[in-house]
């Protein structure tokens, strides 16, 4: 049939009528796959959750029509124009893979042009590699056409266009995704809230951002092509920086040192020290498991940085202990304050034990209410407070309860036996007496 209307000179009329068709039998193949075409003001308007959708069938739409649609397409065209219309097919194919593509890019710009927010991240980096790993098939056309002679064609000139507008599309949504990322630092900085998290708990944002990043460096490899291809640092960035070579690790370390400094910041509205170290113990913590669990994460992290953590966790567990237990030992210690030449004195003594009770009251007053949600941080805390405090204590009633003489003026000066201390030890940051629902995701 093609043959017959060129020959009778209507070749303009028989192209015209093939591309139609051909470009209709491509729409109803998106739509068959449930892409349906939007204006980019439709996209832009769109919320977040519907978008999220229609990327998802976009990327399977645009790898279906690239990998196996304009493969059928082009055997076609190869097909129909056949001998000396060889070079007309050519170029209706060139033409009719350039327009499916570009009505495809025009979904893709939109998307590029929403307002950027973290959660568009991961869905613009599944964008970028469709289009990138789609580049090699364009690549292909454009050496068929050349091997079979279309070199100078208008074909040429419509797949060398397509070859530019796939760069510039890839290019809009690499930008996109380095800003995106890059956005992490400013949100650290608004985080200035000026309320504490009950019990010394992880802080919403060290949760948000450790899975964020977590999932961000399953991306790792396309996060670091986006980076240093696309990313623009700013001009007072300093040279020499780690980010020469690795300019997305850099950003993710930014990311993180400003975490850390953002809960030290926030551990100050904390008024008791020792809920002020539970807190930066707990989030330090929360930290390292994300970056201990995940492979990727922690090679982008490094170990270094890792040891440097868990010497400030220490730290603060050093210092918990100091802040809350220290002053409790200080009552249980025979400074010459208790026994003077040989002989107790029981005033002294007495004292001693009433501190000691006010003391173990206080600590199951106040700190019933905090919280260790990491179950190793917790028994790590517990057997070390143990450890210490336990045979102190056994020791102390040791050596002194005898002074008392049995009966009420033993109760009530000796509340606790040694085990009762280790009762209390054993119960505490569960928080709020062990209701607080422990979350370990």
């Amino acid at each position: 049939m093609a043959e017959v209307m060129i020959t009778a000179g209507y070749e303009t009329e028989c192209t015209q009528v093939f591309l139609v068709a051909r470009r209709n039998a491509l729409d109803a193949t998106m739509q068959s796959l449930g892409y349906e075409k939007a204006s980019i003001d439709d996209v832009v308007r769109m919320a977040w959750e519907g978008l999220e959708s229609e990327i998802g069938t976009w990327i399977k739409a645009y790898r279906h029509i690239l990998n196996a649609g304009l493969s059928a397409e082009h055997d076609l065209c190869v097909r129909v124009f056949v001998g000396r219309n060889a070079g007309l097919g050519r170029d209706i194919f060139a033409d009719l893979a350039r327009c499916a593509m570009l009505q495809m890019f025009n979904f893709t710009e939109a998307v590029a042009m929403t307002k950027r927010a973290a959660e568009k991240l991961f869905k613009v980096l599944d964008m970028y590699e469709a289009i990138r790993d789609g580049a090699p098939v364009v690549d292909g056309f454009i050496s068929t056409n050349k091997a079979e002679g279309g070199e100078n064609s208008s074909g040429a000139e419509a797949l060398a266009d397509l070859k530019s507008e796939l760069a510039s599309v890839r290019s809009r949504l690499g930008e996109s995704a380095a800003a995106i990322f890059c956005d992490l630092e400013s949100s650290i900085r608004a985080d200035a809230g000026k309320q504490p998290v009950p019990g010394g708990a992880v802080h919403p944002l060290t949760r948000y951002l450790m899975n964020y990043l977590k999932y961000a460096c399953e991306y790792k490899n396309t996060l670091e092509q986006v980076f240093r291809e696309f990313h623009r640092p700013d001009a007072d960035d300093s040279p020499g920086h780690e980010g020469e070579s690795n300019p997305f690790a850099a950003q993710l370390m930014e990311v993180m040192e400003l975490l850390h400094g953002s809960l030290e910041a926030k551990s100050k509205l904390y008024k008791d020290l020792a809920l002020s170290s539970i807190f930066l113990m707990n989030n330090g913590r929360y930290m390292l498991q994300k970056i201990r669990g995940s492979p990727e994460i922690n090679a982008v992290v490094g170990e270094a940085w890792a040891r440097k953590r868990s010497t400030d966790l220490r730290q603060y567990h050093k210092n918990y202990q100091r802040e809350t237990w220290g002053r409790v030992l200080n009552v249980l210690r025979d400074d010459g304050g208790i026994t003077v030449k040989g002989h107790v004195q029981k005033p002294v003594l007495k004292e001693r034990f009433k501190q000691f009770n006010a003391a173990m009251d206080e600590i199951q007053r106040t700190q019933g209410a905090w919280v260790v949600s990491d179950e190793q941080l917790q028994s790590e805390l517990r057997v070390s407070i143990t450890a210490v405090v336990v045979p102190a204590y056994r020791s102390f009633l040791g050596r002194f309860a005898q002074h008392f003489t049995a009966g009420r003026q033993t109760e009530k000066y000796i509340k606790l036996s040694a085990d009762d201390l280790e009762g209390i030890i054993e119960e505490l940051f569960e928080g709020s007496a062990g209701s607080m629902s422990r979350r370990r995701n």
